[in-house]
């Protein structure tokens, strides 16, 4: 759904903004414009002492002890000397490793840091390191040698979203210079949740600015603070959006796991052209308590992770139950208690999985060969396929009811998060506006402000009758679109491909792929894209498995099924283009 398309279909401001909305964490990928050449610092990062912008030449030296050069020669260059290993490894593998004293805590986060200090100036993935990860990888080193294991992300590295909230030397920023000097007070409720099971918080991955809720115009990937995130497998091709950063960090090994959020297709579109397994969880599972919100009717956070295991396990460290996000009341019970328990080669034997295809089908001749393979797959590992389990169109939905309601939870929302977030910085939406115009030339050299600006036009009451009727029709007829194809035909889950291959950050061809994504979405559903393929053997291809709530466990039983039988990805390429173009 690129920028010729919005332009093809109306040139109204409103039928603009209900493209966007369904593109708001970007199913297909847009790209407005050129990308930047390179990286912009976030501007905290230099001048309050506090986080180290993109790939610090220092890490070790931060440390005070050991300083990279030093680390080199010791090791040979971790990430060098663990290699090919690091693509490979599962967190369960580096779990093993660190108990076994064949690695530590420490060296794998040097390992990291030399990853993004080397890749990180082609990917623009990273937007800042933690000055304090190899401090807080020491401490991990130090409780395990005294027998005490927090949890099952004890030592191992983790990089989140940039709306994600730390109270550490980071900023939380969206993307956005406006919120450079922003000084959350506490950690989101997930981040307590990943420091209580032992993540060591490496850093903030870029994104696409404000969750591709600024402009309908907007590049996928592109922010003021981290400049144009760069897919890793092609460099010029579109990284999607809006969890751009994290899926790419994702892929190239740059953290362990990565955190991502979606209000729709930002975790699985994003993964499906990096070749990642990305988990946009049921709406409740995970806290966003501390996430920088679009609609607290769509957020969601997820992992992004290059296997079905270490995306589970992560999904399990962030899960659970906060008295500050109501919609989380029953997510301590939703999961079984060990993430283990989903890792069963034999999941789809006997399972009834509905394929659709209508709307993704005949598209791309690489897409639909990539699909069939898939669909043959599913029946080999003794799944019954039910053909016909379509998933019915949501244009219309989107037009009469989402839009305005989710203009009106966006003002409602983000007002309540700048209000109650320290720091100097706008402190509503009408500020923010302002602070763009002010600092267009940073903020606006490619695209406005446009759904900003809509969006500050509501009155921004979620308990108006106009707009209680648009979200419980909108999340309604989402719901009875997935759930009536499960009854109808009697399934455990519907699979479909996610989407078409990227296409170049500067694309402007439209493409008929009906959005994958926004029925689970708009109705709060799990969605959860796996590799199955490349496009001209080079451009990464996912395949979704689509359920109704709390389905979450199975689904990633189907996706963890699939994956053992089809180990289809393959570390990125850095093409600096696709073979043939020049």
């Amino acid at each position: 759904m690129e920028k010729q398309l919005m332009r093809s279909l109306t040139r109204t401001t409103r039928r603009h903004a209900v493209i966007a909305v369904s593109a708001a964490c970007l199913l297909v990928p847009l790209a407005a414009c050129t990308p930047d050449d390179g990286p912009r610092p976030v501007a905290s990062a230099t001048s309050t002492g506090g986080a180290a912008p993109y790939a610090p030449n220092n890490d070790g030296k931060r440390d005070g002890k050991r300083d990279g050069k030093n680390d080199g020669k010791r090791d040979g260059r971790l990430d060098e000397r663990l290699g090919e290993r690091l693509d490979r490894v599962t967190i369960p593998e580096l779990q093993e490793d660190m108990k076994g004293k064949r690695l530590t805590s420490r060296e794998l986060t040097q390992a990291y840091l030399d990853r993004i200090h080397r890749l990180n100036p082609r990917l623009n993935a990273v937007v800042t390191v933690n000055p304090d990860a190899l401090d807080l990888a020491r401490k991990s080193d130090e409780l395990r040698r005294t027998g005490e294991v927090r949890g099952p992300l004890e030592g191992i590295p983790v990089l989140i979203k940039d709306n994600i909230d730390t109270a550490d030397r980071q900023p939380t920023t969206a993307g956005s210079t406006a919120l450079s000097h922003s000084k959350p007070a506490q950690d989101a409720f997930l981040v307590k949740k990943l420091r209580d099971a032992g993540a060591v918080i490496l850093g903030k991955a870029n994104m696409s600015e404000w969750a591709n809720f600024r402009s309908v115009e907007q590049t996928a990937g592109w922010s003021a603070t981290g400049g144009q995130t760069r897919n890793p497998y092609v460099l010029d091709r579109s990284p999607c959006g809006s969890s751009s950063g994290s899926a790419v960090a994702a892929a190239a090994a740059l953290a362990a796991v990565t955190i991502g959020s979606e209000t729709d297709g930002s975790i699985v579109c994003p993964a499906s052209v990096t070749s990642t397994v990305g988990v946009k969880p049921t709406l409740g599972m995970v806290s966003r308590s501390g996430m920088i919100p679009i609609t607290s009717r769509h957020d969601t956070a997820g992992p992004i992770a290059r296997n079905t295991t270490d995306a589970a396990l992560a999904l399990w460290a962030i899960h659970g139950s906060d008295t500050a996000d109501t919609a989380t009341s029953d997510a301590d019970t939703a999961l079984p208690s060990d993430y283990r328990e989903v890792l069963d080669p034999n999941a789809l034997r006997g399972k009834r999985i509905g394929v659709w295809r209508k709307g993704h089908i005949g598209i791309d001749p690489d897409v639909d060969r990539a699909f069939d393979v898939a669909v043959q797959r599913l029946r080999a590992l003794g799944a019954t396929v039910v053909e016909g389990a379509d998933v019915a169109d949501s244009k219309d939905m989107m037009q009469k009811d989402m839009l305005p309601a989710v203009l009106t939870e966006f003002k409602h929302d983000l007002n309540a998060y700048l209000a109650a977030t320290p720091g100097p910085h706008p402190k509503n939406l009408t500020e923010l506006i302002a602070f763009n115009k002010r600092n267009s030339t940073v903020e606006m050299p490619k695209f406005g402000q446009e759904l900003f600006e809509m969006a500050d036009k509501t009155d921004g009451d979620i308990n108006a009758p106009v707009y209680r009727r648009h979200r419980s029709a909108a999340t309604r007829q989402a719901r009875q679109a997935i759930d009536g194809v499960l009854a109808e035909h009697r399934l455990d889950a519907i699979v479909t491909p996610t989407g078409v291959p990227a296409p170049a950050v500067e694309a402007l061809d439209p493409t008929p792929f009906e959005s994958s994504t926004r029925s689970s979405a708009v109705a709060g559903y799990p969605h959860i894209t796996v590799p199955a393929g490349y496009a001209r053997d080079t451009l990464p291809l996912g395949v979704s498995f689509l359920g109704t709530r709390y389905s979450d466990a199975n689904l990633l039983s189907y996706a963890y099924a699939f994956e053992r039988a089809t180990p289809v990805r393959k570390a990125p390429t850095y093409l600096p283009t696709l073979p043939g173009r020049s």
